[in-house]
């Protein structure tokens, strides 16, 4: 029986599970999003919400309890700086939950993690993404046709 016993274990041990949900919890504070799986997603989403709460405090012992918890002294910067800020007017509920289905290798149930409000810097970094793939996919093409030059010009010279 699991009475009494709430909380994700996570298939590891208390230190191992410790580090798992400090790396998301750090990712997501960094990234705005991260897939992961449904149940690392459910564990770390108080925790997240939590950090944001201390961004939203704004004094210097939060900014110390969050880097004690979070990784990275840019994570710290940037939850102060960017994220807290975006949920001033907000009294909880900062991250949603967004099933995607099965991962291919083992059928874990995956889902998107994501801190609300994030979506217009989401759109900004994928649309550079995209722009990068598209230079790049037209300077293989240039590359390509200088070694390959069409059949048809061969026979005429």
């Amino acid at each position: 029986m699991r009475h009494r016993n709430a909380g994700f274990k996570l298939g590891r041990n208390t230190s191992h599970r410790r580090a798992t949900l400090r790396n998301l919890v750090t990712s997501i504070v960094l990234m705005d999003r991260i897939e992961t799986t449904v149940t690392k997603a459910k564990a770390s989403k108080p925790l997240v919400e939590r950090m944001i709460t201390l961004g939203k405090r704004g004094d210097v012992h939060a900014r110390r309890q969050a880097a004690a918890y979070l990784l990275t002294p840019e994570s710290v910067d940037r939850l102060f700086a960017v994220v807290a800020p975006r949920y001033a007017s907000r009294n909880g509920g900062y991250s949603r939950i967004t099933r995607t289905g099965a991962r291919k290798g083992d059928a874990a149930e995956m889902a998107f993690i994501e801190l609300l409000g994030a979506e217009q810097e989401l759109n900004e970094k994928a649309q550079k993404r995209a722009e990068v793939r598209a230079k790049k996919r037209e300077e293989l093409q240039k590359q390509l046709e200088e070694q390959n030059p069409p059949a048809g010009e061969d026979q005429q010279s």
